[in-house]
């Protein structure tokens, strides 16, 4: 009898699926394309959780890279009805339109790379035609008060990815500045950072032309990253 149990559990067994698919395949959406990073964090007032970029090869993703990553100082909010100011990191699934940074570009990077100057701002005035955009000088629409100097921002800005939240079609009110960047001293405004040396890998991986994308929530609930 015991010898019978045994055979019949390893039987069971042989039918399981061997662990759950990769997060990609249980996504609602991956862009399209075969290159993605996710975003994850544990809750929605979480500021902390981690990012992993991920390779679509013959049908199936495989991990690329992981690494910690810290969200904004109020925790996640939905995307598409964020409010601006509030410290949110929105979530969904956003296209990544180019990078930018304070320095030189990494050895490898293939992704349109801006470097910031001292006339380089990002608007973030509601009252702006350039709402959303970086502009360079800064106009006279835009007040200073209401948009960000990139070149202050040194370290956070040493490497970048734009974040294509609220960009083809600009929401005022929604948000402005969303960025996939280096570390600061602590959580951010809005934004996703990860440390420089994981933002200079990613640079490195990623390919305009396998149209990469990213996509922010939690683990679960209704917020989850698999909704998007």
């Amino acid at each position: 009898m015991r010898t019978a149990v045994v055979t019949g559990s390893l039987i069971v067994t042989s039918l399981l699926p061997h662990g759950s698919p990769p997060l990609p395949a249980r996504l609602a959406d991956t862009g399209g394309g075969s290159q993605l990073v996710t975003a994850v964090a544990p809750a929605p007032g979480s500021t902390t959780g981690r990012v992993t970029w991920w390779d679509r090869r013959a049908g199936r993703w495989y991990e690329a890279g992981t690494t910690e990553a810290r969200f904004g100082a109020n925790g996640l909010t939905e995307g598409r009805s964020r409010i601006q100011g509030t410290n949110t990191t929105p979530t969904g699934l956003y296209a990544l339109p180019y990078a930018f940074g304070t320095v030189r570009a990494p050895a490898g990077t293939e992704y349109r790379y801006r470097r910031v100057t001292q006339q380089s701002w990002w608007c973030q005035d509601n009252a702006s035609a350039a709402y959303n955009r970086w502009v360079e000088p800064l106009p006279a629409d835009c007040a200073p008060g209401e948009a960000e100097h990139l070149v202050a921002y040194e370290k956070q800005y040493a490497h970048a990815l734009v974040i294509g939240f609220n960009y083809d079609r600009p929401v005022h009110g929604r948000g402005a500045g969303i960025f996939l960047h280096v570390h600061g001293k602590g959580a951010t405004a809005g934004c996703v950072s990860v440390p420089e040396r994981a933002m200079r890998e990613i640079l490195r991986w990623a390919s305009p032309r396998r149209r990469p994308h990213i996509a922010i929530g939690t683990t679960d609930g209704p917020l989850a990253v698999t909704r998007y």
